[in-house]
Parts: C-alpha cells; structure tokens; sequence
C-alpha cells in the first residue's frame, strides 16, 4: 500500500510501479533494474543468438559454418606466406573484407531476420514495452547487437591474417598499420550492413522473406554498380565511374579505404579521387548507417500499439 512505502523511495522506483514486471503468478519482489540494464540485457541477447549462443543446436549450423569460411582463407594465407618465403600477405588487410562480401552478405542476410522478424512475427512488442525500455532503445539495442557480431566476425578475420604475417615474419610495423587498416573497414561495413540488413528485415516480418530480401539486394546492386561502373570507365568517364560504383556497399567501404588509407582497391579499380572523393564516401556511409537507424526508428514507431 502507498501508506508503507519509504520516505526516501526515489522518482525512479515510483515510476517503476507504473509498468509489468510480474508476467508469471507469483509476485516479484527483488530489485527493479532499471532502463540501463533492460537494454543492455536487449544488446546481449542479440549479440549472442546471432552466433546461436542459448538456442538449440540447428540454431549454430549456418552462422558457425559461414564464420568458418570466412576465417579459413586467412590460415591458407598465412600457410603460403610460411612455406613460400613470401615479404607480404597474398591479400591485403584492406581488400580481403570486400572480396569476402558473398560470404558475409550471407551472414548478415541470415542473421539480421533473426534479430527482429521474430518479435514482430509474434507481436510480443508489448511485452517489451511494458518495461521502462523505449522503442528508440529497442531499436538501438537490435542494431548494436548485430553491428557487434559482425564486427567481431570481419575483425576475427584480420586478427587471423595479422597472425599469418607475424608467423611469416613480415615487417611488424607494416602489419601492424594494415592491420588498423582492416579494423576501421571491419567497423565500416558491420555499421553499413547492419543498417541495410535490419532495415529490410524489420519491414518483411518473415524470416524467410527478410533472408530473400537481404542476399537480393545485396547481389542485386552489387552487380548493378559494378556493370555501371564497368560501363562508364570504358566509355571515359573514370571519375563517374568510380562514384556510382561505390552504389555496392562493399565497394563504398573500399572506396574509403582506398581515399584515406591510399592502399590499393579490392575490385581492382585505379580511379584516384582524392579528398574530394574521400570525403564523399565517407559522407554516404555516414548516411546509409544514419538513414537506416531512422528508418527503424520510425518502423517501430507504432508497432505494438493495440
């Protein structure tokens, strides 16, 4: 009763009493964790069932199998440079990322469905709503959470290829900087493809349609920019050619890497453009990532409203 409260109950644990906590039959008494914790909890859980961490054991079979092929070229890399003598890796930290991008739009095509379709699937946004979490924090929490896994499958892959070079005895210190190299593409394309990936997810409710969606898109303007791209550098217009080739989000992420880093492009191209052409590619990855945050924001802007 409100007469046998303490004095000193803070804003907070009043609040607390507006929402759900206790679903079962019996009553909760313990602590009431706050909005903090909820969405880090959100965060977690997210990170762990991509990899299928709590699930059933077909859960693991696809992420676990595409982790594998994404990290045994790194080894045979490695394996070459030790038994061949060679003074630098057959591929660079830089490039290695985008000539994976089948493999890794497969792991984001499978995983980003996972992270939302089966909460709007089973219309249990309630649920989570009944807590003291905001939509905005749902959203976040999802996104960070496959954002996360992905980067720690891309960086994985670099940890292993900075490995290789060490055993091969490479240079350390030009490792160690293609090495940072290939992180801040890592970082890159998990924050692009996190947000094109849960975008489509979230607006095809099932599963399987978000899977479709995703590797179709993906192929889809991965192939159409670099037909443009192909196109309009035959044709004289290199610098063109080099913009609207960065349409394919793994050739945007080389495209920066190429402008900032100065290293050479995964997809061969040679079209130098400078700051100008740094700073453009950045702005839309910058844009892509912020876009389709908003997208999902305003996605689940009314989802769960009865």
């Amino acid at each position: 009763m409100a007469d046998n409260k303490a004095p000193h109950a803070t804003t907070a644990d009043a609040q607390s009493q507006t929402v759900i906590h206790d679903i079962g039959f019996r009553h909760y008494d313990g602590p009431r964790l706050g909005r903090g914790w909820i969405v880090r909890s959100l965060l977690v859980e997210t990170f762990r069932g991509v990899f299928g961490f709590g699930r059933p054991a077909k859960a693991k079979i696809m992420p676990w199998i595409l982790v594998g092929i994404m990290l045994a070229p790194p080894l045979i890399f490695a394996l070459i440079a030790v038994l061949l003598g060679l003074d630098e890796l057959p591929m660079s930290y830089t490039a290695y990322l985008p000539q994976m991008s089948f493999v890794v739009s497969l792991f984001v095509a499978s995983r980003a469905p996972y992270c939302v379709s089966r909460d709007l699937r089973h219309g249990v946004m309630p649920l989570y709503l009944s807590r003291p979490m905001r939509r905005n924090d749902y959203v976040l929490a999802k996104f960070a959470g496959l954002a996360l896994a992905m980067f720690a499958v891309l960086a994985a892959s670099e940890v292993l290829l900075f490995i290789g070079a060490l055993l091969a005895k490479l240079p350390v210190g030009a490792q160690i900087t293609g090495f940072l190299q290939g992180l801040v593409v890592a970082i890159l394309l998990s924050l692009v493809l996190a947000a094109i990936g849960l975008v489509l997810a979230a607006f095809t409710p099932r599963r399987g349609l978000g899977v479709a969606a995703i590797i179709t898109v993906l192929v889809v303007i991965s192939g159409f920019a670099a037909v443009v791209a192909l196109l309009l550098i035959d044709n004289g217009s290199e610098t063109l050619g080099a913009y609207l080739g960065a349409l394919d989000p793994f050739a945007l992420v080389d495209s920066i890497a190429v402008s900032w880093f100065g290293v050479e492009s995964a997809f061969g191209r040679e079209v130098d453009l400078g700051v100008t052409g740094g700073l453009a590619f950045t702005a839309a990855a910058t844009l892509i990532v912020a876009g389709g945050i908003g997208l999902l924001l305003r996605r689940y802007k009314k989802v769960g409203v009865a």
